[in-house]
């Protein structure tokens, strides 16, 4: 018995260490990208890297969860986690309205980033990164038969579809030089943020835990 409990403890803290290194991958990754993306006019990266802040706030209520479950597994949503919860819906609508509305007026335009390179590159490094998180999340609520930890990793793998359009939509830009591909790029990571919003406003407004994907 004494055992099982150590075990069981053993892995919410390494729960607990996965949603710390979202977070930390997410305010560097984020500071990459708006920089690397603002310089090199890709909006496509821009957006990337904006959505990645916004996964921050959205992970220190993860971290929250999972040390209030570690305590009381069969507890629900506080005061704290919904708020936190209401806040990256709100910013993922605001991020979504930003990016269609910039994509509109780039496609008008005409304007073209200057080099999608990096883009292609942090896509790479993000999608690597991102499948691991997926893969160890699964592994850990799989063995503490966790239904929010199984939703965390699901949201995070929501993380890898974007990886991969920004990955898509930089790549055949630098390759091709194919107009409004990198605006079009960014309308597909709106339409992900926005789903990513309407899930937050679900959750927030229940107890159950839903797969984001």
């Amino acid at each position: 018995m004494t055992s099982e409990l150590t075990n069981t403890t053993k892995r919410y803290n390494i729960a607990f260490g996965l949603a710390l290194f979202t977070i930390l991958y997410n305010i560097v990754e984020g500071l990459i990208s708006t920089y690397i993306g603002f310089e090199d006019e890709s909006l496509a990266l821009f957006g990337f890297g904006l959505d990645s802040f916004i996964e921050v706030i959205s992970g220190l209520g993860i971290a929250y969860m999972v040390l209030r479950i570690k305590k009381n597994p069969d507890s629900h949503r506080g005061h704290f986690e919904r708020t936190a919860l209401r806040m990256t819906g709100v910013a993922f609508y605001l991020l979504t309205l930003g990016l269609v509305l910039t994509s509109i007026y780039t496609i008008w335009t005409g304007h073209r980033p200057l080099e999608t390179f990096w883009g292609v590159v942090i896509s790479v490094i993000s999608i690597l990164v991102m499948w691991v998180l997926v893969l160890w999340k699964r592994k850990v609520g799989k063995q503490l038969n966790s239904e929010p930890i199984l939703a965390d990793a699901s949201c995070t793998m929501v993380c890898v579809y974007m990886s991969i359009i920004l990955l898509l939509s930089s790549g055949i830009y630098e390759l091709f030089g194919i107009p409004y591909i990198d605006s079009i790029g960014t309308l597909g990571l709106s339409y992900f943020a926005f789903k990513e919003g309407r899930e937050c406003f679900k959750k927030a407004g229940s107890d159950s835990y839903c797969a984001c994907d």
